[in-house]
């Protein structure tokens, strides 16, 4: 009777030079035994981004951010382009661009960032009289309009916070609010894209409108930088906050520790499993209409059986559509068997109509981020078990 199940495996607190994919291992085996339970084939072993760099000590401090960013953009005016809200993910990063740089030009979104954290609420943009499609304000102008707004999750005026952190490293802070990228070209010629998903369409309209330099915060720490931490594909995106000297970065070996949690796993058992590295969910709080995905990717490193979209039918539309004239078992069988014949490729069928069309590694990726939490539970590893079996099995 059981269908998906997503177990999270408490790990002991992962430390610098930890080995990794024998924690996990040893881990789910430990689970296994104690819970009753095996692995069957398809089952999927996943393990958190955070301890993953933690154990490879992918680790870069202020400093470090500071002298590449000196390197790469001049060390004069700076326009920072479109960061997001987050004491946790671009706080830090915000210090060592300001310790690198004699200006820096903050520009914000508003109402919100990319990620959905609102410096304020839809209802006070309509009551403005503002144009958030064409209209740039000064901060003289934003407090004029809408005065002091704190966060309502974090109490946080994050004007004053980021511009505080900005002077604090003994830059000249000036803040912009606008949604069009090439406005930061007015201010600064050397322009620090900080955007995630949107990073591209930003650079692009930046150089577009003149920009002599236009980084993104992928070419920030992308390579080490006295000895630190690095990570090549992403940079500084999907960074965190370790203390307030130093960051933790996304981890440049997710793909090495995928491969040899399933490789291990196989020795161990004889089960071939799938296994990934995951970061944050891809999904919308509907109350803080926050979206989750605040790191480049939800999964940087799985193996290959995690490859593609799931191809599935609905099945209430089954039941209420090809056969609603079945009941019991005559439907079941019926249904069970449609299953069994479905194509390979069901794109544009009406009877998938309503499924998800979504890569499974971001299905599972959100799925084991939403179980493990991102508290005190301790269970960094997620065991998921009959997700690739369906109604017909």
């Amino acid at each position: 009777m059981s269908g998906v199940i997503s177990r999270g495996v408490r790990a002991p607190i992962i430390r610098e030079g930890d080995d990794i994919v024998k924690i996990v291992a040893d881990c789910v085996e430990a689970a296994m035994a104690e819970d009753g339970f095996e692995l069957h084939e398809r089952d999927i072993v996943a393990v958190t981004e955070s301890v993953v760099a933690r154990a490879d000590g992918n680790y870069a401090a202020v400093d470090d951010i500071a002298s590449d960013v000196r390197a790469k953009l001049g060390g004069g005016t700076v326009g920072v382009v479109f960061p997001i809200l987050s004491r946790n993910r671009f706080a830090i990063c915000l210090r060592g661009i300001a310790r690198g740089s004699k200006k820096v030009v903050l520009m914000l979104s508003y109402p919100s960032d990319e990620v959905g954290n609102h410096l304020f609420d839809l209802d006070a943009l309509d009551e403005s009289g503002v144009d958030p499609y064409r209209d740039l304000l000064t901060l003289e102008d934003y407090r004029r309009i809408f005065g002091v707004r704190v966060h309502p999750f974090t109490g946080v005026d994050y004007v004053e916070y980021y511009k505080g952190l900005i002077e604090e490293e003994g830059a000249e802070a000036e803040v912009v609010f606008s949604n069009r990228p090439e406005a930061i070209t007015k201010f600064a010629k050397n322009v620090l894209c900080c955007d995630i998903h949107s990073r591209e369409r930003t650079r692009r309209h930046v150089l577009a409108a003149g920009a002599e330099k236009a980084l993104t915060l992928t070419e920030i720490l992308n390579a080490p930088v006295n000895g630190s931490g690095y990570c090549p594909e992403y940079g500084l995106l999907g960074s965190n906050k370790a203390n307030e000297d130093r960051v933790k970065l996304f981890p440049k070996n997710a793909q090495q520790v995928a491969d040899g949690i399933r490789d291990e796993l196989v020795r161990r058992t004889g089960v071939k499993v799938e296994a990934m590295v995951y970061g944050d969910g891809a999904f919308k709080d509907p109350v803080g209409k926050i979206w989750e995905l605040a790191d480049p990717v939800v999964s940087p490193g799985y193996t290959s059986g995690l490859v593609g979209l799931p191809n599935e039918l609905k099945l209430k539309y089954l039941a209420d559509n090809e056969f609603a004239g079945l009941t019991g078992e005559e439907l079941t069988s019926a249904i069970r068997e449609s299953i069994r014949k479905k194509d390979a490729d069901l794109k544009g069928r009406m009877a998938s109509e309503g499924t998800t069309p979504r890569r499974l590694t971001d299905l599972v990726g959100s799925l084991c981020d939403l179980t493990s939490g991102s508290g005190d539970k301790g269970t960094p590893i997620i065991v998921v078990q009959n997700y690739f079996k369906n109604y017909s099995e």
